[in-house]
């Protein structure tokens, strides 16, 4: 899981990019069982952007991202659109599933 902020009149456009970069990164790495994408807009003219992603191991993750998977991925045109975002990001293990 990720998280970035950007300008709420620009999200759109985000989404966008990340779905033609790092979404789409996602889908080409083997072991990638999907992904979504999340946007919240804070009220204070900016928005939220969360990534979250599932992949079947660490290895495939690391396939996708390098090495340290701790580190998140950023691409070309990224400070073009966001004003804040976390440098790294956090893995979970899915315990238990609905549905």
């Amino acid at each position: 899981m990720w998280r970035g902020w950007v300008r709420t009149e620009k999200a759109d456009d985000y989404v966008a990019y990340i779905e033609r970069t790092g979404l789409a990164g996602y889908r080409e790495t083997p072991g990638n069982r999907g992904a979504e994408m999340w946007v919240r807009d804070l009220g204070d003219g900016r928005s939220e952007v969360t990534t979250l992603s599932w992949w079947d191991s660490l290895d495939d993750i690391r396939g996708f991202a390098g090495d340290d998977i701790s580190r998140a991925v950023f691409y070309a045109e990224d400070d073009e659109y966001l004003v804040d975002r976390e440098a790294t990001v956090t893995h979970h293990e899915v315990v238990r599933r609905v549905g």
